[in-house]
């Protein structure tokens, strides 16, 4: 119960699973009590439902309405979430990288995180994950390993630049050698003249003495002989891209996804300041930078080893979530215990004055559940838990 509890709480909110487990816990341990003195538990599942809708209620009341939410109250947000999570260190330049992220694929009231892609390098530290306003993918260049294209054009195609064979049960027949060469070259020929066809648009866009460059990304396969064709006329090619990433580059980039090389234009390129490769062992990474107005962007997270990426990896997430309910919601609830000492000061009053019976002691039970928060924050702390809860309470009741 408490397991799927958590979930759906991490599939709604993205985040507060440990507070979940732990106030299911307390409220477990307060009904107990309860029980153990001959209350029935129907009586207290009724006063904990009471005290939940009164809880839910006096949240509307107790909340601060942001209707902009400020870029320094974002980056205060996200780094209560990741604080919690990993070290400080990491913690303090990844909450920038979130909220720049988050801000760059905002598109008016709607926000899509599918649309911050995260990838991952076992290189350097953990402090060294940074955002790339651009795409990164896990593969390389086939044909020109090593290469930096700068202003350049970027073609998204799903075209097959390959000899394939048929899909269906056929068969060729001939009867010399000449018929054999000749069905050959006819085969090579229907294969060429499409990479000829990028090579003719790549002239007109790029002419000769400019200082552009041009790129080709395929989702489908490109052979050794295309391949070839492609470099020597100064035209990168990375064959089999992912699927996810010809859906992001033209966000990032700019244009469309190309699925015939006929009656081509310049509106259909893309276009980065800057691409590049890097290698790691035998993984490259190819990086696209300096694009306009990206509508998808990539969070790179280095680290020594898979753990450290692992842990990374779901704070960035939980972080992200974190910024978009804040944006979404148009309001922040003051953190560290403080609202779950108001709502026990107010589900106490509540049931003093307007709950009466035995069910005012399932309203009590989930009240003193919540003060698990802060004793537990205050327990983490290295203060003594009944002092410092006491002294909060009394400081709510005082300013409040």
């Amino acid at each position: 119960m408490i397991g799927r509890a958590a979930t759906a709480q991490d599939d709604i909110v993205g985040d507060g699973t440990t507070t979940n487990v732990l106030f299911i816990g307390e409220l477990m341990r307060q009904a107990e009590r309860y029980i153990g003195d001959g209350l029935h538990p129907r009586v207290i599942v009724d006063g904990i439902e009471i005290a939940k809708m009164e809880c839910l209620r006096f949240m509307e009341t107790f909340k601060i309405v942001k209707e902009e939410p400020s870029r320094e109250l974002l980056v205060d947000m996200a780094r209560c979430s990741l604080n919690t999570k990993i070290h400080p260190n990491i913690a303090t330049p990844l909450t920038e990288i979130l909220v720049d992220a988050v801000l760059a694929i905002k598109q008016e009231d709607r926000i899509d995180l599918h649309m911050v892609e995260i990838m991952h390098m076992i290189h350097k530290m953990s402090t060294d994950s940074k955002l790339v306003k651009g795409l990164v993918m896990d593969h390389g260049c086939r044909n020109m390993d090593g290469s930096k294209f700068e202003n350049c054009y970027i073609m998204c195609l799903n075209v097959s630049l390959e000899y394939e064979k048929t899909e269906v049960n056929s068969g060729f027949f001939w009867s010399n050698a000449e018929q054999r060469q000749k069905l050959i070259e006819s085969e090579r020929a229907w294969t060429d003249d499409k990479v000829q066809k990028i090579i003719d648009f790549k002239n007109k866009v790029c002419p000769e003495g400019s200082n552009k460059s041009f790129l080709v990304i395929n989702q489908k396969g490109i052979d050794p002989p295309s391949l070839e064709m492609l470099q020597k006329n100064g035209i990168g090619g990375i064959r089999r891209a992912k699927r996810r990433n010809q859906e992001r580059i033209p966000l990032c980039c700019g244009g469309q996804c190309i699925n015939s090389v006929d009656d081509m234009s310049e509106s259909d390129l893309g276009y980065a300041d800057l691409v590049y490769e890097q290698t790691l062992g035998d993984d490259k990474y190819t990086f696209i930078e300096g694009v306009k107005n990206p509508k998808s962007v990539t969070i790179l997270i280095k680290g020594p080893n898979d753990y450290s990426i692992a842990q990374t990896k779901e704070a960035i997430r939980d972080g992200l979530r974190t910024i978009k309910n804040t944006l979404e919601d148009k309001s922040v609830i003051p953190g560290a215990g403080a609202f779950e000492v108001a709502a026990y000061q107010h589900l106490m009053d509540f049931a003093r004055e307007k709950v009466s019976g035995k069910t005012k002691m399932g309203v009590q039970a989930f009240a003193e559940a919540l003060l698990v928060v802060p004793r537990t924050l205050a327990e983490n702390s290295g203060f003594d838990t009944q002092d410092t809860l006491l002294k909060v309470i009394e400081k709510h009741q005082t300013t409040k």
